[in-house]
């Protein structure tokens, strides 16, 4: 079958009614932002689109300083203040006191544990109260997501989870960002095309994957952190069409 492709103006259009359905039909609803450039695109959209939608992102206490300036970049652009989700101290501490700092280097379990300290709890703090949340996923990042869908059921939070930019190319991306001036991150003119931890980021090479740089000692079947599988495997929620089927 042959794969449909959707020009820019139209995958705009899309994606807003997608962004505008969310607001009016599933409130409240709540943005997760990872501040890279697909989620710099959806800021975009919901706030100069004026929706309401929360936005929100998880402040690990391991981002880059360019990610963490991102924060001040939005309130200085667009005069809003995305709401900081970090861990517990606590939690934190004691992975530290038992594992050592950097434990998710020895193994995908400690560094999940990791993650989960840093992202899933308070991924599920951001979360609770909420009718559904959005992301800045996109089908083409990973084999992990070849199979996403716009919208999902998401049963791990009991909520509706979309992905509005599903179907969007990193070119359609960078085209969107280049056209409405939309502030980015820094990292990505550094060879960085995918954000997340410092310790577990590097810059990629010509030629490599988008998400090669992304927990780079791992198989690329494990390079997710748990925010996007349900019960710790790494399989596609079901889109809600087939929910309903």
């Amino acid at each position: 079958m042959m794969e449909t492709t959707f020009s820019l103006p139209e995958l705009i259009a899309s994606t807003t009614a997608t962004l505008e359905n969310i607001a009016s039909e599933f409130t409240p609803a709540v943005f997760a932002s990872s501040l890279a450039a697909e989620d710099m695109v959806l800021t975009d959209l919901i706030l100069r689109n004026k929706l309401s939608i929360g936005i929100f992102t998880l402040e690990t206490g391991r981002l880059h300083a360019e990610t963490l300036g991102m924060l001040d970049t939005i309130k200085t652009t667009y005069g809003y203040d995305v709401t900081p989700y970090r861990p517990q101290p606590e939690a934190i501490a004691q992975y530290v006191a038992q594992n050592g700092l950097n434990a998710f280097y020895d193994s995908v379990e400690m560094r999940k544990e990791c993650c989960r300290i840093r992202k899933m709890e308070p991924l599920n703090r951001a979360l609770a109260g909420n009718k559904a949340w959005v992301t800045g996923q996109r089908c083409a990042q990973s084999v992990t997501r070849a199979e996403l869908h716009v919208q999902e059921q998401d049963e791990a939070h009991g909520m509706v989870k979309f992905n509005p930019l599903a179907d969007w190319s990193e070119a359609d991306v960078w085209e969107y960002i280049r056209s409405n001036n939309v502030p980015y991150n820094p990292l990505h003119d550094k060879g960085y095309p995918s954000i997340g931890c410092e310790p577990c980021t590097r810059a990629i090479q010509p030629g490599e994957d988008v998400r090669a740089g992304r927990w780079w000692w791992e198989t690329p079947e494990s390079k997710e952190c748990g925010l996007h599988v349900v019960d710790g495997k790494l399989v596609r929620i079901k889109p809600v069409a087939q929910q309903n089927a």
